[in-house]
């Protein structure tokens, strides 16, 4: 394929850079860097702490999402990270508190979860995490049939959880082990070829490289995961290349 299309569902580890978020398009974030690398271009579908469960509810609600999957080359599943992360409160109450009104209360609420969040997350040893593991791997298994079923033939990677020193979370990541385990055997098992992103990305973040916040990257980690994606995916392209003129591109 000439022109390659990544279609890339991420969470914030995606468009966010040394200095914070960064629109989609900035050529030096990972997803535009892999696509430079393979020719083609990156559409990004994201969300900052976006979960495996957004990426299902993204496929399922988004009509933009489904026009995409008509032109997509490649389907990149970059969730997972924040499935990890310690989440002291339960996620229906975390995310509730931008819904809480007056502003003041608002703002004095989440202020004070935030100086909490970090202790809580030290004294609960990292649980309850954001998402359970099984519940990661299940979203995971359900969107890559979800795909399959539209698009046969359409390649899909995904990746293991990344790495964090992030003082907001107390430097605890108790449960990415066991979701990365969980990933890892889904993978295996649903012939996902998955990029070890930790053995990518894990010096340049653990040893104070990135962002600041202890847990995004700068734009050498970016260079970094772009190219070992490309790599990836390279190999799949070229697999449903030559198939192409025998069966023709699914989707069209």
């Amino acid at each position: 394929m000439a022109t390659p299309r990544l279609l890339v569902f991420g969470d914030s580890l995606s468009f966010h850079g040394p200095d914070g978020g960064c629109p989609s398009d900035e050529p030096r974030l990972w997803p535009n860097v892999a696509a430079r690398e393979l020719g083609g271009s990156a559409d990004l579908v994201a969300g900052i702490g976006w979960t495996a469960r957004d990426l299902w509810w993204s496929l399922t609600g988004d009509p933009r999402v489904w026009a995409e999957l008509h032109r997509a080359d490649v389907v990149v599943l970059a969730v997972g990270s924040m499935d990890t992360l310690p989440s002291p409160l339960p996620t229906y109450l975390r995310t509730g508190l931008r819904y809480l009104r007056p502003d003041g209360l608002r703002r004095v609420v989440r202020k004070a979860y935030l100086a909490a969040q970090p202790r809580l997350s030290v004294a609960f040893r990292g649980r309850p995490a954001v998402l359970p593991p099984r519940l990661t791997a299940r979203y995971l298994d359900t969107s890559a049939s979800a795909l399959r079923t539209l698009r046969p033939s359409l390649p899909i990677v995904g990746w293991l959880p990344s790495v964090h020193r992030a003082a907001s979370y107390g430097y605890v990541h108790t449960a990415r082990e066991e979701t990365a385990a969980g990933i890892a055997a889904w993978g295996a098992k649903a012939s996902v070829p998955l990029l070890d992103l930790p053995a990518v990305v894990g010096a340049h973040v653990l040893g104070g490289h990135g962002n600041a916040d202890g847990m995004h990257w700068g734009w050498e980690g970016h260079e970094a995961v772009g190219r070992a994606m490309a790599s990836l995916i390279a190999p799949l392209l070229a697999d449903a290349g030559a198939a192409a003129p025998a069966h023709g591109r699914a989707g069209t």
